[in-house]
């Protein structure tokens, strides 16, 4: 999991029907808090929808709420910490509250500090998530005479409560994780690999589309482990066989015509194959790959998967296939043991890999990681002062690359306008929360979702500005 991807504490849910007090025969409003990763945001999605299917209504503060649920994240400290922070305020604020998420794995801790929790259950485990929900506020619903389909809207319906903007999705093929990486403890919260079969991810993804999502955000813990534990089973979709496998899974999702972007890819050999897809135009042409170092004696110490791959000419090799490939990636400085010369190691390899978007941040313990046995811990001044160098680097590379694209026209989905009330979109080297944005001047009204063709007029480190081309 990628720092870089965490989320501030969300809102109270914005589906809710508007503060009153409840009646009898009303149905009980569940509030919700949504913490961590995308992945934990699929699992917020789906037990919304399970809520909103039993005909629970979600409500918008604590107050209006008749009980709480916060999703936690447990990754690293900062993670833990607002998540316990978040725990206390739902606790203070409404006191019937239901804790789930990666967090939830370490129960006992919960229980000591919250011991008036109603519930505690880890990731994924939306049965215990529910069960909790009926003992604290029990509804009757009857599918029979409140009927989900009677009341829908449009296709957006059939796939259930988004908590993304409606352009954009995110489309989780898989739970857990087989490596032993010495920094990371996801595999004990989320479990092994879990891939989800081919068919199922493809039906979700058409259903998707069909309901007005222009972007597919491809994720789980090892996208290009997909699969390897179902040995590859497949079945049929659109009336081709398809294998549960990472170039299938593309190969399908490129029918649909929408933008289809790919996070959380280890260079692994085999992802040499997708890259013919991007360079199709099949895929936007952009991998989300979590390096984490540049130096194979830190990679080692780390556990990487894949740690002695040569990586720099995978990514050479990969560039001359498809030229206008962005990649992305997240790294570690200051863990355990790292020398000076192996953080001029990292420096090297980023020099070279000239990667397009980086983020960064200083390796801190995470109890239950191996990482904490090992020797000569890294100075918090020395790690920070690493940050700082790495940064600096990296800043003058990604205002290079960008530099490259002034002048370039190029397809801009519009995310809507900032808080300035400037208009906003990503082109396909921009994923959505994590990366830069396009900047648009456009003298037609635009909407969310909308793909214009725009001329890059100037760049900075991490932006573009672009005028929109009118037909």
């Amino acid at each position: 999991m990628r720092a870089s991807f965490f989320r501030q504490r969300a809102q109270m849910s914005s589906v809710a029907t508007p503060r009153r007090t409840r009646s009898k025969s009303a149905a009980p409003k569940v509030g919700f808090v949504s913490l961590g990763c995308p992945k934990a945001l699929v699992d917020s999605e789906r037990i919304l929808t399970q809520l909103r299917a039993e005909g629970y209504q979600t409500a918008p503060t604590y107050d209006a709420a008749d009980v709480v649920i916060v999703n936690t994240c447990g990754f690293i400290d900062s993670a833990v910490a607002e998540s316990l922070d978040a725990i206390g305020e739902a606790m203070n604020e409404n006191g019937k509250v239901i804790v789930t998420g990666c967090l939830g794995a370490k129960g006992d801790m919960l229980r000591e500090k919250f011991p008036e929790l109603l519930s505690i259950s880890g990731p994924q485990n939306f049965t215990a998530v529910m069960d909790a929900v009926h003992t604290a506020v029990p509804h009757r619903h009857d599918p029979f005479v409140d009927l989900i389909p009677a009341r829908r809207k449009s296709k957006a319906d059939d796939v259930g409560v988004k908590l993304t903007p409606k352009h954009y999705a995110y489309l989780k093929i898989s739970e857990g994780c087989n490596h032993k990486c010495s920094f990371c403890i996801i595999p004990s919260m989320r479990g092994k690999l879990d891939s989800r079969l081919v068919t199922d991810v493809l039906i979700e993804a058409e259903k998707l589309a069909k309901a007005g999502v222009k972007e597919l955000l491809v994720i789980s813990q090892d996208t290009s482990a997909y699969g390897a534990d179902l040995k590859y089973k497949g079945g049929s979709w659109r009336g081709t066989e398809y294998r549960t496998s990472m170039l299938d899974l593309c190969r399908g999702l490129a029918e649909l015509g929408i933008w289809v972007r790919l996070h959380y890819v280890y260079p692994y050999p085999h992802v040499d194959e997708i890259i013919p897809l991007m360079a199709a135009g099949k895929l936007l042409p952009y991998l989300d790959i979590p390096f984490q170092h540049g130096s194979p004696s830190v990679l080692k110490r780390m556990k990487r998967p894949a740690f002695a791959e040569n990586t720099l000419e995978r990514i050479k090799a990969w560039r001359k296939i498809c030229p206008e490939l962005v990649i992305r990636s997240t790294f570690i400085v200051g863990f355990p043991g790292e020398t000076e010369a192996e953080f001029q190691e990292l420096l090297d390899w980023l020099k070279v890999a000239q990667l397009d978007r980086v983020g960064c941040f200083e390796y801190s313990p995470v109890e239950g990681a191996t990482a904490n046995e090992l020797a000569d811990p890294v100075p918090d001044e020395v790690k920070a002062d690493r940050l700082a160098r790495f940064m600096k680097a990296q800043a003058k590379i990604s205002k290079a690359r960008l530099k490259k694209r002034v002048g370039k026209l190029l397809d801009i989905m519009v995310d809507g306008t900032d808080e300035d009330g400037v208009l906003v979109g990503r082109s396909y080297g921009e994923a959505p929360e994590i990366d830069g944005k396009v900047y648009l001047s456009c003298e037609i009204p635009l909407k969310p979702g909308q793909i214009v063709k725009a001329r890059v007029l100037e760049s900075s480190e991490h932006d573009l500005h672009a005028e929109v081309i009118e037909d």
